[in-house]
């Protein structure tokens, strides 16, 4: 078994800005990547609200600067996905991969969170062949075609706009009548003549023969029906933090996500946590750059206390 003084579940930029914090404190920690290295930002078209690129960035280019900052002091980013932990005894604590088994004197965990679904007929049936999650990964294979956008956030909008570089036309299905993303998008995405917005309606059903053809949807406020053609139905109604492995063992608040301290660490001592999957409220790459900086410093901290550095 495989023994290391600090590992970080998770390599989007909270779990990627410990690892920088934490190997320049010489911890040399060990940074088990998931299912996705770089996290959500991964399949972030644009990333313009990011400190010190002031003509923008792409998620994936931000993803790997960190990380090769992180490893020029010493992390290791293994590509690997956790199977199971054991927090219930004290440090230290028991990590299992496909690959290997660990034993490990403080972690940090950097899951993230996952798109919601719309939980409506087709949605899972027509996923790769229509249905996608990731206009970044996607959205070259609809060229030239019509799509719908599901959402009113700035995911929604981002991904929107990177659609109309591809995309014939983009309609917008929002439940609402006002959006919930930040002005500039807004202005941006209402200034794009391919793209345009359905108010006030949702999805009902996903239909297709192979592949998306259509969605049936509702009106919210008259409660008429109708179904739109479309090639494809791009979703971002939300996230929902990745702690189903860690359930029965660390505490959570209502809605799944890891209640933390002031210092980021969860009710078990020396196991840590930072970004989205403890963060409902700002979710944004430069809070988890910060969250990811604190649990780092306060898990070498928590280490030299007890004599572990």
């Amino acid at each position: 078994m495989q023994k290391e003084k600090v590992i970080i579940i998770g390599s989007g930029p909270a779990g990627l800005t410990a690892a920088l914090y934490a190997a320049r404190g010489s911890l040399n920690p060990l940074v088990i990547s998931g299912n996705e290295l770089g996290g959500q930002v991964s399949i972030t078209t644009e990333v313009e609200n990011y400190p010190g690129f002031p003509e923008g960035t792409t998620g994936p280019e931000l993803a790997e600067l960190i990380r090769k900052q992180a490893e020029r002091f010493g992390a290791r980013v293994e590509i690997d996905e956790v199977l199971a932990v054991d927090f219930t005894k004290s440090s230290p604590f028991y990590i299992k991969t496909h690959k290997e088994e660990y034993l490990t004197d403080a972690a940090i965990i950097a899951t993230g969170a996952s798109p919601k679904r719309l939980g409506v007929a087709g949605e899972e049936e027509f996923i790769g062949r229509g249905v996608s999650f990731c206009a970044t990964c996607d959205g070259f294979f609809f060229r030239g075609k019509d799509v719908v956008v599901v959402g009113g956030g700035d995911s929604a909008l981002e991904e929107g706009l990177f659609l109309t570089k591809y995309a014939n036309s983009v309609r917008v299905l929002h439940r609402r009548d006002t959006l919930r993303a930040g002005e500039a998008l807004k202005g941006r995405a209402l200034k794009n003549e391919k793209l345009s917005f359905v108010w006030n309606t949702v999805v009902e059903q996903i239909n297709g023969n192979g592949r998306v053809k259509s969605v049936d949807v509702r009106d919210l406020k008259s409660g008429s029906t109708r179904t739109l053609p479309t090639n494809g139905v791009f979703i971002y109604v939300g996230h929902y933090p990745n702690t189903a492995l860690f359930e029965g063992q660390l505490a959570m608040d209502e809605h799944k996500y890891l209640i933390t301290d002031e210092k980021m660490m969860t009710n078990v001592p020396g196991v840590f946590a930072a970004g989205e999957v403890q963060d409902p409220v700002y979710r944004q790459v430069a809070t988890s750059v910060g969250q990811g900086v604190a649990a780092a410093m306060m898990t070498e901290r928590w280490l030299s206390e007890r004599g572990s550095r």
